[in-house]
C-alpha cells in the first residue's frame, strides 16, 4: 500500500502530541505534592468523566480512542436559545454540523469526513445513536437533545461495536434514566424573536420494582424574517414550533434482570432552511451590500412539518459469568418540507432583453423558478441487537453479538412549477436490510499494558424503484448487495496512575448508495467505501485532578470514497466515487481549574483533507462563480487535491465559568463559550463565492444560584458579536445562499425539585 508513515503525514500533529506527553509526564510528578494539596475541596477538582464509548462503563482516560464528552451546564447553555442539534457543531474537536433543511436534517462531519447529499435516502459516514438505537435516516438524526445525561463524540472508524455506517465516527446520546428518587427539574427560556424554550423532566412515584421518568421539551420561535414581496404566498418565515416527549419505564426486580422501555415522539411545524437568492456578492464570499437578515423576497412557499414516533425495549440478564443484552427498537418518521429553492422572485423574463431594474436589488431576481417539496411516506426502521458481555474475573474480557436492521419507505418529490400535474410527482421506494456479527476482546497483559481488538462482518442489501416523470437514462430501479469485514486493534500503556498512552488502528465500511432518478437528473450509484485509520494519543489527569488532558494525532485513507456532486448547471445530485480520499491532523482537549472557582475547557483540532483522484472533474456551474484553478481544454476543473466539502482545517472551542459565592451560601456566576471554524468549501470544486468564511460565534451568560443550588436565573446572549455569514449555498443559476442565526438574547430560569 502506497502510504507515507504517520510521522511524515502529520509532523505538526506529532510534535504537538509529544510536547503534551512531556507535559503530562511532568504533571504526573506533581502528584507527589504535599498531602495538604490533595485535601482541597472536591468542588475545586474536576469530576470524573464516565463514558460508554466501547459499550462498557469506563473512565474516559482509559478508552484507547479519541472521545469527547459534553454534559451538564455546557449542554444547558448550548440549548438555552432554542437551537437544534446543529448547536453542537464546533463544541468538540473535529465536529462540524450543517444543514440545508433547517432543524429536520442535520449533516455531520468528523475529521472532515461527511456527506453533503440532501436527498431523504442519503447515507452518512457519521452514525448517530440515541439511547443505544441507531438513527439511520438523516431525518431521524435531528431528534432534539433534552434531558440528556451526556453526548459522546467518537472520532474515527467505529466499525466493530456499532451497528450502521460508522467509518467517520459516532455521535452518541444517552438520556437520563428513570430512578426511584422523587426528583424533577424545570427549565424555561424567553428571548428575542419571540423565542420560548421550555424543558422539564420528573421521576414519577409508582413504587415497587418500577421507576418511570417523563421528559418533555417545547421550543418556539416567531417568524422573524419578513417577505417584502406584495401578496406573497409566504409572508414571513424562519419560525418554528418543535415539541418532543419521552417516557421511560424501568423494571428492576433484582440485579439479575432489568427492562427499560422507551417511547418518544416529536412534532415539528415551521420553516425549512431559507434560501436567499443572489445574496452573495459576485467575485467574493461576502454578503451583498445592504443585506438585512430580517428581510427576504420570495414568490414561492416555505413550510415544513415533521412527525416521528419511536419505541425501544432494552433487556439485560445477568447469567453465570456473562450478561446478555437485548435491544429491540422501531423508529418511524414522516417529514414534509416545501421550499422556494431559487430563493428569489420572478420580476420579468430576464432573457427578453428588457432592461427593467428589479425593485429589490439586495435580494436579487430569480432567473428561473423552483418550488419543490420532499416527503417520506410509510417509513419504518426495525433494529434488533443481541450482545453477550463477559463478567468473569481475570485478565480477559470479551463481548460479541448479532445486529439486525430492516428499513423501508417511499420518498415523494413534487415540482409545483411543472407544466402538467402528471409531471409533478415522483415516488421512489427503497428497502434496506442488513445484518452483522461482531465481537471484541480486551486483554490485560500486565497492569500497565492492555490490548483490545474487534471484528465485525456486515451484509447489506438495498432495493430502489422510482415511478413518475423522470430522466431515466440510467434506469429507474437498482439494487445493491455488499458484505465486508471491518476490524480494529488498540493498546494502552500506563505511564503511571494518571497518564495513559494509546495507539489504535481501525477500519470502517459504508455500504453502496443509490441516488434515484428525478425530473432533473438520472439515477446514479456509488460503490461501497472503506477506511483505514491510524491514531496515537495521550490521556492524563494531573495537578491534583485540577487538569485533564487528551491529545492525539491521526491519519486515514478512504478507498472508493462516496461523494455527492451537488447542483452545478442543473437542479440535481450525482453520486460518484473518488478512488481515494485522505485526512490527517491532531486533536486536543483540555479541562482546567487554574484557580479556585474558575473552570476552563478548551478544544482544538486540525484536519487536512484531500480528494486523491486525478480522474474527477467539475464544470463551472450556472451561477458563474470565480473558479479556483485552471480549466482543461474542455472547460473542466480538476478536483484532485481539493479539500473535502464542509471540512474546516481548524476547529477550536473555549468555555470559561467563574463563580462568586455569597455569605449565605448562594452564588453569582458568569459563563462564556466560543466556537471557531476556519473557512470551508461548500462543494467539491473551489470557487470564491462558494467558500464559507471563517466563523467565530460566542455566547455570554450571567446569573445567580440560590436555595442550595436548586434555583437559578440567568441572562444570556448567543452569537454575541452578531457575526452573520453565508454558511451554505446553492449553485444552480443565481448566487443563492443561507446564513447562520444572528444575535439572540433572553433570560433563563431553572428549578430542581
Amino acid at each position: 500500500m502506497n502510504r507515507k508513515p504517520l510521522i511524515q503525514r502529520a509532523p505538526l500533529a506529532l510534535a504537538v502530541t509529544l510536547a503534551l506527553q512531556a507535559l503530562a509526564g511532568s504533571a504526573a510528578q506533581a502528584q507527589e505534592a504535599p498531602k495538604a494539596e490533595a485535601a482541597r475541596p472536591q468542588t475545586n477538582q474536576l469530576e470524573a468523566v464516565v463514558i460508554t464509548a466501547e459499550r462498557r462503563v469506563e473512565n474516559i482516560k482509559d478508552v484507547p480512542n479519541a472521545v469527547s464528552a459534553i454534559s451538564g451546564e455546557k449542554l444547558d447553555v448550548i440549548n438555552s436559545s432554542g437551537q437544534d442539534i446543529r448547536a453542537l457543531s464546533g463544541r468538540v474537536p473535529s465536529l462540524n454540523i450543517e444543514s440545508s433543511f433547517g432543524r429536520a436534517f442535520p449533516r455531520f462531519y468528523l475529521r472532515g469526513y461527511g456527506n453533503t447529499d440532501f436527498r431523504l435516502n442519503a447515507s452518512q459516514p457519521v452514525s448517530l445513536i440515541y439511547d443505544e438505537v441507531v438513527q439511520e435516516n438523516p431525518i431521524l438524526k435531528g431528534f432534539p437533545a433534552f434531558d440528556v445525561k451526556n453526548v459522546e463524540v467518537l472520532a474515527g472508524p467505529q466499525g466493530t461495536l456499532f451497528g450502521r455506517n460508522t467509518p467517520a465516527g459516532v455521535v452518541k446520546f444517552e438520556s437520563v434514566k428513570p430512578s426511584k428518587r422523587q426528583d424533577a427539574y424545570f427549565n424555561a427560556s424567553f428571548g428575542s424573536q419571540g423565542m420560548v424554550n421550555l424543558e422539564g423532566a420528573a421521576n414519577l412515584p409508582v413504587g415497587g420494582d418500577w421507576a418511570v421518568r417523563i421528559s418533555a421539551q417545547n421550543q418556539h420561535r416567531g417568524n422573524w424574517v419578513k417577505n417584502e414581496l406584495p401578496n406573497a404566498k409566504t409572508p414571513d418565515t424562519e419560525g418554528y414550533d418543535d415539541r418532543a416527549v419521552r417516557i421511560q419505564a424501568l423494571y428492576e426486580a433484582n440485579q439479575a434482570f432489568s427492562a427499560l422501555f422507551n417511547v418518544h415522539n416529536r412534532e415539528l411545524k415551521g420553516s425549512p432552511r431559507l434560501f436567499r437568492g443572489s445574496v452573495i456578492k459576485p467575485g467574493t464570499n461576502e454578503l451583498v451590500d445592504g443585506f438585512d437578515p430580517a428581510k427576504m423576497v420570495i414568490d414561492g412557499t416555505n413550510e415544513q412539518r415533521l412527525h416521528s414516533t419511536g419505541a425501544s425495549l432494552r433487556l439485560k440478564w445477568a447469567l453465570d459469568g456473562v450478561t446478555l443484552h437485548s435491544i429491540s427498537a422501531i423508529e418511524t418518521v414522516q417529514p414534509f418540507s416545501r421550499g422556494d429553492v431559487d430563493g428569489g422572485y420572478r420580476y420579468h423574463n430576464p432573457f427578453s432583453g428588457d432592461p427593467k431594474t428589479p425593485p429589490y436589488p439586495t435580494q436579487g431576481e430569480a432567473t428561473w423558478q423552483m418550488d419543490t417539496s420532499d416527503a417520506l411516506m410509510g417509513h419504518r426502521q426495525l433494529t434488533q441487537e443481541f450482545r453477550l458481555e463477559s463478567q468473569a474475573a481475570g485478565p480477559m474480557r470479551w463481548q460479541g453479538g448479532l445486529y439486525l436492521f430492516d428499513e423501508k419507505y417511499t420518498m415523494r418529490s413534487v415540482d409545483y412549477t411543472a407544466a402538467k400535474p402528471a409531471d409533478s410527482i415522483v415516488d421512489t421506494r427503497q428497502t434496506n436490510k442488513a445484518w452483522a456479527l461482531f465481537g471484541s476482546v480486551n486483554y490485560e497483559l500486565r497492569p500497565d499494558l492492555k490490548l483490545r481488538g474487534g471484528l465485525r462482518y456486515t451484509q447489506d442489501k438495498k432495493d430502489l424503484n422510482t415511478v413518475g416523470k423522470v430522466n431515466d437514462g440510467a434506469g429507474t430501479s437498482a439494487s445493491t448487495d455488499d458484505h465486508k469485514v471491518s476490524w480494529d486493534a488498540s493498546g494502552t500503556y500506563a505511564l503511571d496512575k494518571q497518564t495513559n498512552l494509546y495507539a489504535r488502528v481501525a477500519t470502517g465500511f459504508r455500504a453502496a448508495s443509490i441516488y434515484p432518478a428525478s425530473g432533473f437528473g438520472t439515477q446514479s450509484k456509488a460503490r461501497p467505501e472503506t477506511v483505514t485509520s491510524y491514531e496515537a494519543g495521550v490521556k492524563s489527569e494531573f495537578w491534583n485532578r485540577r487538569a485533564r488532558l487528551s491529545a492525539n494525532v491521526f491519519a486515514y485513507t478512504v478507498k472508493d470514497q462516496q461523494l455527492t456532486a451537488v447542483g452545478g448547471s442543473g437542479n440535481f445530485n450525482t453520486l460518484l466515487n473518488a478512488s481515494k480520499g485522505e485526512g490527517q491532523g491532531f486533536e486536543l482537549n483540555l479541562d482546567l481549574i487554574p484557580v479556585d472557582r474558575l473552570m476552563l475547557t478548551m478544544g482544538l483540532s486540525y484536519n487536512d483533507t484531500k480528494i486523491k483522484d486525478p480522474t474527477l472533474y467539475a464544470t463551472r456551474p450556472g451561477s458563474n462563480p470565480v473558479m479556483v484553478g485552471t480549466p482543461d481544454a474542455s472547460g473542466r476543473y480538476s478536483l484532485y487535491n481539493n479539500p473535502l466539502p464542509n471540512a474546516p482545517k481548524w476547529i477550536a472551542n473555549l468555555t470559561a465559568r467563574y463563580s462568586i459565592p455569597t455569605a449565605e451560601g448562594n452564588e453569582y456566576f458568569i459563563y462564556t463559550d466560543w466556537a471557531y471554524r476556519s473557512k470551508v468549501n461548500f462543494f467539491l470544486y473551489e470557487a470564491k463565492e462558494f467558500t464559507g468564511k471563517a466563523l467565530l460565534e460566542g455566547g455570554l451568560r450571567a446569573g445567580y444560584v440560590w436555595g442550595d443550588g436548586k434555583y437559578e436565573v440567568a441572562g444570556f446572549v448567543r452569537n454575541l458579536t452578531n457575526k452573520v455569514v453565508v454558511n451554505g449555498a446553492i449553485d444552480f443559476d443565481n448566487l443563492t445562499g443561507f446564513i447562520n442565526d444572528p444575535r439572540t438574547y433572553g433570560i433563563q430560569f431553572k428549578a430542581l425539585f
